[in-house]
């Protein structure tokens, strides 16, 4: 199966509840032809990727467009549709990690430290995760309440964790790779990804993953299963669930201090998570629809720390402990609605939409060493801290066609307008997890860190689209918002896309964009302690930070322009090329450089006390910054093709590429006059990424056989390393320039239909267990750290096999 075909594989259950739409394949269609096109609601049924008249069907997209009859291989702006069938085909139990085997200019952290570490974020274009917006259904996902507080390419996010929606409701994911501000507001920089749940009325599918790593860790299990149900005659309840459950796997080095493995910081966390979700609609009249979805997940989850040795606290640990930072996460959106058509020809959809997320943060096998010097007594577990966010959205949205006798094809006209209410909260640890410098690991949180912030968001939009031409089509989008807390932002767009005939069209946009400092961003505090030191994140607006030279946060600004082509030159074959360039202007990332003496006081000031023994130069201090401007130029290439193979079946041929540069073309000072970052901050958001990514390969069917092989090339990226021993030992002016190599991985599975309702199969990710470039001794902290981690690049957890079985009735 090609894993990024525009032509998905699409559940033959599903049907479609907006109007179908139909291209012959290989031809770039009549395009006033697909605009005048009205119909009723149709069936679009794919088998691997061909209809039932032996053409390619084309699926609807909702993304990046109000025109209700798009599709992807017509739209002006690069949307790639990746089916449910695409995504159980990776091996993959998680969203995140399917989307980023199949998409190119999708990238993940690999591993995360502290918080970060039991969240599954992804982003767009090299860009950081909350630059990418998050759909379900259309409607705005609500973020995590956790902050990435770990020092990397993903520092300072706070992204939608993508994996609290089950795999088994995903009908197919709609990925545009093009800046969409003007159309749904803050976020929308690098892209959306809109999560499309499936509409099924009847059957039941059910998969079960179960693998493991060569190293003989990491044991993952993964078992969904979806239903459809009828409501009465005139309408349909989908639902979804799934359990998954990952071990720890542990990818380190010698300890210098015990010339053990006691140190298990360096791999994948032990997490439990379970999901659950509905998707409902009920026909009132023929014109008038009732809505609903939700989804609810829990994670529980246990993140190892750095190894304390036998002398930090023997009385307790004679042997040395291990803390492990916890995770009790509940995230929940539930969303309604009601929507209708041919209302004296206007269309229109009201609806409202409530999300939000809770989290425990504990401490567990750990000890507060100041508490036990003073008391002869210490909890070994901890509540540390608390975080929580929500997000209400409600709009209205309408749209109707205009026949205009001058153009080739009528007017889509749209407007809505929008109000969001946001809250973000902090809450404090028991008393015992910040006594003195607090549990070893990470210091809780005191009642001087409690936040309880909120916002009001409003927005209005409009939107017009047309043919100029018959084979000239035109958008113009533009939007207002203003936010209680930053202000008023405009924002517009135009796309346009020219088909010259129906092998070759040409299509670009320009837009403007922003991003509004999350509440986050403004009030959120924490301490990380290590070994020998200790890393501090300090609210903006609080006096330590303004010691340090914080500044109020400005929206960050963005300007795009993208331009590409698309070629059609034989029968099943389809290429599309992309440029794109994005500038942002006021970034928000952790800023200010400071460590020693100064971010000692600074911490202080704040109430957060230090152990007596932490070298000072490995204490630092930061804060949420407007730190820089950068510049990201890049190209995405596409390409399918589908060969038959007579009486041994057919196989479809995919590649995909993407290749991007990001530069900083600017760093801003803080009110001390100091630059916000050093250069390790600065190649964070430039050189962390890979320069380019290629996935290509093919699936091959054959009666119940199927292989499909596909082979990933990461490009290398830069990273400049914090030397942890000898003379420039934690400096944050001198760094080391690393270079991680291109890596190849190739992942495999071959299937086959024991009966028509169940198949099995036997798969592997990176097969032949390749790792990053190990990372000089030098600045390998403890010497445990062999690997940058924080780089986007191939894993370091090695190869992944598992068994697979699917079953449909």
């Amino acid at each position: 199966m090609s894993l990024v075909s525009l032509c998905s594989i699409i559940d033959s259950s599903r049907a479609w509840a907006a109007d179908a739409h139909v291209a012959t394949a290989g031809q770039v269609e009549n395009p006033k032809a697909a605009v005048a096109q009205q119909g009723a609601a149709r069936r679009t049924t794919l088998a691997h990727g061909k209809g039932a008249s032996g053409g390619e069907d084309e699926q609807i997209i909702v993304t990046g467009t109000r025109d209700p009859h798009q599709t992807a291989r017509h739209s002006m702006s690069p949307v790639t549709i990746v089916s449910g069938a695409q995504l159980r085909a990776t091996g993959q139990s998680d969203l995140r990690d399917a989307l980023t085997l199949i998409a190119p200019s999708i990238t993940r952290p690999d591993m995360a430290g502290g918080n970060a570490n039991l969240v599954d974020a992804l982003s767009l274009r090299s860009l950081s995760a909350d630059q990418t917006l998050v759909l379900v259904n259309g409607k705005r996902r609500h973020t995590t309440a956790i902050v990435a507080d770990y020092m990397g390419p993903q520092t300072g996010t706070t992204p939608v964790d993508v994996d609290m929606i089950p795999l088994s409701s995903i009908d197919h994911v709609e990925v545009l790779q093009d800046g969409a501000a003007a159309l749904y507001g803050s976020d929308a920089i690098a892209g959306v990804i809109n999560i499309i749940l499936k509409t099924s009325s009847s059957g039941i599918t059910a998969q079960a993953i179960n693998g493991g790593y060569e190293e003989g860790d990491g044991f993952t299990t993964g078992e969904t299963l979806n239903m459809g149900f009828k409501l009465g005659k005139k309408g349909f309840f989908n639902l979804g669930m799934e359990v998954k459950h990952q071990a720890h796997t542990v990818r380190v080095g010698i300890d210098d201090r015990v010339g053990t493995y006691a140190n298990k910081f360096v791999g994948n966390p032990n997490s439990t998570r379970e999901t659950i979700s509905y998707n409902a609609g009920y026909d009132i009249t023929p014109r008038i629809q009732l809505y609903s979805f939700a989804t609810y997940g829990h994670r529980y989850g246990q993140s190892f720390q750095n190894y304390r040795t036998p002398s930090v606290l023997p009385q307790v640990y004679p042997e040395g402990f291990s803390p492990q930072i916890t995770l009790n996460s509940n995230d929940f959106q539930v969303a309604a609605g009601i929507k209708g058509h041919d209302f004296w020809g206007w269309g229109w959809d009201l609806s409202t939409t409530y999300g939000a997320e809770y989290d425990s943060i504990g401490m567990i096998s750990s000890a507060n060493v100041d508490l036990y010097n003073d008391t002869h007594s210490t909890p070994q577990n901890f509540h540390m801290m608390s975080f929580s966010d929500s997000q209400w959205t409600s709009g209205l949205d309408v749209h109707r066609s205009f026949a205009v006798p001058v153009l080739a094809g009528p007017v889509n006209f749209a407007m809505g307008a929008q109000y969001r209410y946001e809250t973000y909260n902090v809450g404090a640890g028991e008393p015992a997890s910040y006594y003195g410098a607090g549990a070893e690991s990470e210091d809780g949180l005191s009642q001087l860190s409690v936040a309880h912030a909120g916002r009001d968001v409003t927005a209005g939009y409009v939107d017009a689209s047309t043919y100029l031409l018959k084979n000239w089509q035109i958008d113009f989008a533009g939007r207002v918002e203003h936010y209680t807390d930053s202000g008023n932002t405009e924002t517009g767009k135009v796309s346009t896309r020219y088909d010259f005939n129906k092998y070759f069209a040409l299509r670009g946009a320009i837009s403007n964009g922003f991003r509004a400092p999350n509440l986050a961003e403004q009030h959120y505090t924490s301490l990380g302690v290590l070994p020998t030191g200790a890393q501090g994140i300090l609210a903006v607006n609080t006096v330590a930070a303004q010691m340090l030279g914080a500044k109020a946060l400005k929206p960050e600004r963005s300007t795009n322009f993208s331009a590409g082509f698309l070629l059609n030159p034989v029968k099943n074959l389809h290429i599309s090329v992309d440029a794109y360039q994005i500038a942002i202007k006021n970034r928000i990332v952790l800023g200010g450089n400071y460590n020693g003496a100064t971010a000692e006081n600074a911490l202080k000031a704040q109430g957060i006390q230090l152990s007596d023994n932490v070298i000072p130069a490995d204490v630092s201090a930061q804060y949420f910054s407007n730190a820089a401007n950068t510049r990201t130029r890049g190209v995405d290439i596409t390409a399918q093709y589908r060969t038959n193979v007579g009486r041994y079946g057919y196989i479809t041929w995919d590649a995909s590429f993407n290749m991007q540069n990001t530069d900083v073309t600017h760093v801003n000072s803080d009110e001390n006059g100091n630059l916000l970052l050093n250069r390790q901050g600065m190649a964070y958001l430039s050189t962390y990424f890979p320069k380019n990514k290629l996935i290509f390969g093919g699936h091959w069917y054959n009666g119940r056989f199927d292989l499909a092989i596909h082979e990933l090339r990461y490009g290398s990226t830069t990273s400049q390393l914090q030397y942890t021993s000898g003379p420039l030992a934690y400096s944050n002016t001198q760094f080391l320039e690393f270079v991680n190599t291109p890596k190849f991985a190739t992942n495999i599975q071959i299937g086959y239909k024991v009966t028509p309702q169940l198949r099995l199969a036997l798969g592997a990710n990176n097969i032949f267990n390749k790792y990053p470039r190990e990372i000089p001794t030098d600045t390998r902290y403890l010497g445990v750290y062999k690997y940058d981690y924080t780089s986007e690049q191939i894993g370091v957890n090695g190869g992944f096999y598992y068994m697979q079985a699917n079953l449909a009735m």
